[in-house]
């Protein structure tokens, strides 16, 4: 009875420190040690709706987060060159679902693959059955993610088509992280909502079937890929989301513990000129502080 009771404790602890983003037997993330770029900032103002609807301290944290996913996973341009912008969008994708939760640290992810389009289950750029956007790696891929950055751009571009490949991804790792990609999110969802979850998840798959449903018909491949798609739903079209499925939106918000429907009121900002405030707050013109060649 000692000896099980042992074994039950040790398993407690080993999930705490997966949902706290410590790992297991993994090496811990390297934590920023200089100022967050200038240069970042300005593709997060001009490019990420969530970001620009942050409050001053909300917008430091998220920064600090997409700095710290910045230096601790690789991100690598296959047959295409990866810029800034590339690789803060990426950051940005992961740090979207995951914001509520600051010690969050994607301990199952070394190095995200960036392809300039379409691919096949064989990670080819060419030839036929190019159909993949996006792909979580698994066997000799563990530890890696598959983008495409025409997907990645388009998710940022498109504010109304409750799509954005990248937090598709990032979902299914957030999924992955308690040992099982199955749509339930066990580190996240309390174990009260779990089968409440399962069973909203049937129906709204049967109602995609039946065709009664503005949720994109991928959701309805299994439990994994609705959870996948709804998110995006819900990170993407929240207001929209909450008004057609209540039920869902509300799991969601218990899921992500972040309230959407009242988050995205303003839009990412205009490009910056050098005659504009600086986007850090310090009061001085842009060209003066942050913009200084």
């Amino acid at each position: 009875m000692e000896k099980l009771f042992a074994i039950l404790i040790i398993a407690f602890i080993v999930l705490l420190l997966i949902k706290f983003g410590k790992g297991v037997g993994k090496k811990r993330w390297k934590k920023p040690d200089k100022p967050f770029s200038a240069s970042w900032r300005k593709i997060l103002f001009e490019n990420i709706l969530f970001y620009n609807n942050l409050n001053a301290d909300e917008k430091n944290l998220f920064e600090y987060k997409v700095h710290e996913f910045l230096i601790n996973v690789r991100i690598t341009g296959v047959e295409t060159e990866v810029n800034e912008y590339d690789r803060v969008l990426v950051a940005a994708s992961a740090i979207i679902p995951i914001f509520a939760f600051p010690n969050w640290q994607y301990f199952n992810l070394n190095e995200v693959l960036l392809y300039p389009g379409l691919f096949n289950q064989e990670f080819k750029t060419s030839g036929e059955e190019r159909s993949i956007a996006g792909m979580v790696g698994t066997g000799y891929m563990e530890g890696k993610m598959v983008l495409s950055k025409k997907a990645l751009h388009h998710g940022f571009r498109n504010e109304t088509d409750k799509k954005n490949t990248a937090i598709h991804e990032f979902v299914h790792l957030i999924d992955k992280a308690d040992g099982n990609i199955d749509g339930i999110p066990s580190l996240l969802l309390e174990k009260q909502y779990a089968i409440p979850w399962i069973d909203l998840i049937k129906k709204k798959i049967d109602e995609i079937y039946d065709g009664q449903s503005d949720i994109n018909p991928y959701g309805a491949t299994n439990k994994t890929e609705f959870f996948a798609v709804i998110s995006e739903y819900f990170f993407e079209r929240p207001k929209l989301l909450k008004q057609k499925h209540p039920k869902l939106y509300n799991l969601l918000e218990r899921i992500f513990d972040q309230k959407m429907a009242g988050k995205l009121k303003k839009s990412p900002g205009k490009e910056i000129n050098r005659n504009d405030p600086c986007l850090c707050g310090s009061g001085e013109k842009y060209k003066r502080c942050c913009g200084k060649p």
